[in-house]
């Protein structure tokens, strides 16, 4: 549990922790700065008012620690994790926790499935994603948190780290492929210059709700058909 004493120590220990993927340097001013303390006392303040968050503390920058910042490729940025307990491991649609996939991913393997079915096996859908980490996918939610069985209210809170995020990978000249999925992430993408490879698709949550199918555009192809172009190998998705 955090205390309002040992703030900047844990300030601290995630600067660390994101040393081995250069994000703690890019993240800096955040990480060490107030806009964390405002943070992290929300945390804290809704643990001591009987609330809880998710994904736990030591998940809620895997997506970071998993994809490093100079092999990051594809931005993925989703809307928030998954609302209930012990599901949400970090990465964004990812459920390594779950024996089962949550309906979201269950629609992302189906679209897989679909439109790019020599790549689909039994062994490729288990529930954690940082097989796409591993290849430059950083799998982000436009929020980082969110209460347990209530989406969206950490929304404005995780703002100015995005903003940061997506303000480190333009400045980096790296062609990045940006993927906003669903209209919580679609708020962001203005901030992407036009000559970078930008992919919009409804949250596939969406469609669910809808129960329909979700229209997610080829993305997964048009992802890979944008690192051709910049002479990049493909996801293995």
């Amino acid at each position: 549990m955090i205390s309002f004493l040992n703030l900047q120590e844990v300030k601290e220990k995630l600067y660390s922790k994101l040393e081995p993927g250069q994000w703690n340097d890019k993240l800096k001013t955040f990480l060490l700065g107030q806009d964390i303390d405002k943070v992290l006392e929300t945390l804290l303040q809704e643990a001591m008012d009987g609330k809880r968050f998710t994904p736990p503390l030591k998940y809620v920058f895997r997506a970071f620690e998993e994809c490093p910042f100079d092999k990051t490729r594809v931005v993925l940025i989703g809307q928030d994790p998954y609302p209930q307990i012990e599901t949400a491991d970090g990465l964004a649609f990812s459920c390594s926790i779950k024996d089962k996939p949550e309906v979201s991913l269950q629609q992302i393997f189906k679209a897989i499935r679909e439109s790019v079915p020599e790549q689909y096996t039994d062994q490729n859908p288990t529930n954690n994603l940082d097989r796409w980490a591993k290849q430059g996918v950083l799998l982000l939610n436009s929020a980082l948190t969110t209460t347990i069985g209530k989406p969206g209210t950490h929304q404005l809170l995780w703002k100015p780290l995005i903003i940061h995020v997506l303000d480190s990978l333009i400045w980096s000249d790296m062609d990045i492929i940006y993927v906003f999925m669903g209209k919580k992430a679609q708020e962001y993408m203005d901030l992407i210059p036009d000559n970078n490879c930008k992919i919009a698709v409804e949250h596939p949550a969406a469609a669910s709700y809808r129960k329909e199918e979700w229209i997610y555009n080829d993305m997964f192809n048009k992802i890979n058909e944008c690192l051709l172009l910049q002479n990049k190998t493909p996801i293995i998705w």
